[in-house]
């Protein structure tokens, strides 16, 4: 059977005031070990000597004949037997026992006929101020524990909610956010002191500049390059137009075609690259929206309608995205490609080799191809970029059966 642990048992704050609970734990438990060790044997040396005196009284007593002193006796009653067995074989010794209900420390000595000279000294007192430290030294171990776990879990807390701060900050950049920045105060005030976890949050805020800078002359570029390839390849459709009819003619209108496809699909990736498009929002039903994206096609795609929705969307950008997953599909794909509507999600399907790995993991990318396809990889680029302005989702997968398959999944009002 496998224990599953609960979500923040694994957390830094949790992990860190274990570990200083155990270490706190552990050193109260081995200072208290020591001080209780140290007076208690002190306590105990003490009271041997003690006994031991008054053996050495008792027996220069019973040597000379004279009545034995209170506490004193030969085989005195409750004398513990190992005591006893000391004396009979002629040494001396103590030992802590209970008497009566109360902490005695016994001396013995041997006697005459092999008998126990014993002297008995009341260990009450001593052994009532060693249980009385014990229980000091649990009470304010406790209390030292407490607050060493306090103080502990306050450094750590801050510690992590900075870090939490700085993960918040990295998802935000990793999601598409390049304005996020962790400007944690460490990093702008050079008389404070520098930790790990600010030099972090500098690292983060700085590779986050870098690489909004970067995308940024990215952005840039492909919008000029675009814009000034449109206004020769405009003379240049014109002057196309102007050739004689004849193959030289069309290979030349062709190529011209695409090049003014490719500069249009980059001055449309460079404004989605802005993330300032704005929505022009109306009412649209998919299955006649569909339909017409297919017609507008001119390609055989099978339109199928399980389950028809109206929704709140911009019907140019919505036309766009099903428009460029129509053509992805019959131009590398195979057929028969469906079309299907099922309430607000709408799929495409081909029966081909279905879509790489590199794309299925990380989405679509410019410029990049597999597998010997024709194209620049601009198209479902573009399409994924118009479904994040919808606020809609699209997910690329590969059918269970073989085929690749799209998935636009739309937002519904309320």
């Amino acid at each position: 059977m496998r224990l599953t642990l609960p979500h923040w048992a694994g957390t830094l704050a949790v992990k860190a005031a274990a570990f200083i609970t155990v270490m706190s734990c552990a050193l109260a438990a081995l200072l208290g070990v020591l001080v209780h060790v140290s007076v208690t044997d002190q306590t105990v040396g003490q009271a041997r000597d003690l006994a031991l005196s008054r053996l050495e009284d008792a027996t220069r007593a019973y040597e000379a004949g004279d009545t034995l002193l209170p506490g004193a006796g030969v085989d005195p009653p409750g004398l513990p037997a190992p005591l006893r067995k000391l004396a009979a074989a002629g040494q001396r010794g103590t030992m802590v026992a209970t008497h009566r209900g109360r902490p005695t420390m016994w001396a013995v000595g041997p006697a005459a006929g092999h008998r126990a000279l014993a002297v008995e000294v009341d260990y009450s007192q001593q052994s009532g101020t060693i249980a009385g430290l014990d229980r000091s030294i649990l009470g304010s171990s406790a209390l030292a524990i407490g607050a060493t776990v306090l103080v502990g879990a306050f450094a750590v807390t801050r510690v992590t909610r900075r870090l939490h701060g700085t993960a918040r900050v990295a998802r935000r950049i990793s999601a598409g956010d390049l304005d996020a920045r962790v400007d944690d105060p460490r990093t702008k005030d050079p008389t404070r002191p520098q930790d790990e976890v600010a030099a972090v949050a500098a690292a983060l805020d700085t590779m986050a500049a870098t690489l909004q800078s970067k995308l940024l002359s990215e952005q840039r570029f492909t919008a000029d390059v675009a814009h000034e390839l449109r206004t020769p390849l405009t003379g240049l459709h014109a002057a196309a137009e102007l050739l004689p009819p004849g193959r030289p003619t069309e290979l030349v209108r062709d190529r011209v075609a695409t090049l003014r496809t490719l500069t249009e699909d980059l001055l449309e990736i460079s404004r989605l690259d802005t993330g300032r498009e704005k929505l022009e929002v109306d009412t649209e039903e998919l299955g006649a929206l569909a339909g017409r994206v297919v017609r507008a096609s001119g390609t055989e795609t099978e339109v199928r309608i399980l389950r028809d929705a109206r929704v709140e969307t911009d019907r140019r950008r919505l036309e766009r995205v099903l428009g460029n997953l129509v053509a992805n599909a019959h131009k590398h794909g195979a057929p028969p490609v469906v079309l299907t509507v099922d309430g607000p999600v709408v799929t495409v399907r081909d029966h081909g080799g279905g879509y790489p790995d590199y794309l299925i993991a990380h989405g679509p990318q410019r410029f990049r191809t597999e597998g010997g396809a024709t194209g620049h990889g601009l198209g479902l680029t573009i399409a994924l970029g118009q479904a994040e302005v919808l606020g809609a989702r699209l997910s690329f997968a590969n059918a269970v059966d073989g085929g690749a398959l799209a998935t636009l999944t739309l937002p519904v009002g309320e």
